[in-house]
């Protein structure tokens, strides 16, 4: 039995390693991407949109209250699954190969989705240009890809680190600061980025940015575990977003139109 349980928490770590911990749970930095997500959709809120690499499916959840319709795209079918207990409309695929025909988009006049949520998804596909390639083709005229990602900037390693073959689950202090090539063998299985690495992904393709910034995270487990001090630190950090410190942040947070 202690066997079986050993090799279930190892598979679990994989998956943790491979693609992620999606959002189980709502709480105020959900809340605040949201709200951001919403400011900048503006009324494409309410049309077609697509979560690319939607988890359990929180997002897709909480952004079909706004009269849109809203289509979770996952790779992993555990979470796929999981996903459709909070809507039937979820798809089994990789962001890579999005499963919509080319009729289907020139009936869409050239374009599928007014709006793409793609959250913290990009740094674990096999392709991320594919992916990116893809949601653009998919968009339509004037819709916007809202994306956030990692970024190098910041001085702690999320995801966790492989050594010695073992992965070490965690964060991790300064990872993301060592020289790339050192950086990306100890976290292969994770991408992080700079604005330039971000920049290429986009190079050739029919877009123009409407906002390319750098944000810190909510901190919840944090306020959890030490209350004010959590809040306090939140707040420093949050305020930093409105300087040049920002380039410290967790996350990228990019919208991109279609031109």
């Amino acid at each position: 039995m202690q066997d079986i349980i050993h090799a279930m928490i190892s598979r679990n770590l994989d998956k943790a390693a491979l693609r992620g911990e999606p959002s189980y749970v709502w709480r105020a930095g959900q809340q605040r991407r949201l709200d951001m997500i919403v400011k900048f959709a503006g009324e494409r809120v309410k049309g077609q949109i697509l979560e690319n690499g939607c988890g359990v499916g929180m997002y897709v959840e909480h952004l079909s209250p706004f009269g849109g319709t809203v289509i979770g795209l996952e790779y992993d079918f555990d979470r796929a699954r999981e996903a459709r207990t909070r809507s039937p409309l979820i798809l089994n695929a990789a962001g890579e190969f999005l499963p919509l025909l080319s009729a289907t988009l020139r009936q869409a006049q050239g374009g599928a989705f007014d709006l793409i949520l793609s959250h913290e998804v990009i740094e674990h596909v096999q392709d991320d240009r594919a992916a990116i390639q893809e949601m653009i083709r998919v968009l339509k005229p004037s819709g916007r890809l809202i994306l956030f990602c990692p970024n190098r900037g910041y001085p702690v390693e999320t995801h966790g680190i492989y050594w010695k073959g073992k992965y070490y689950f965690g964060n991790k202090l300064f990872v993301n600061y060592l020289p790339r090539k050192l950086r990306d063998k100890l976290a292969p299985h994770v991408r992080v980025y700079a604005k330039r690495d971000l920049q290429k992904l986009f190079d050739g393709l029919p877009v123009k940015f409407i906002e390319q910034t750098v944000i810190f995270g909510a901190y919840d487990n944090i306020i959890a575990r030490f209350g004010i001090f959590g809040k306090l630190l939140r707040t420093l950090l949050q305020f930093l977003e409105k300087t040049p410190l920002k380039i410290l942040g967790i996350s990228h947070f990019w919208v991109v139109e279609k031109i």
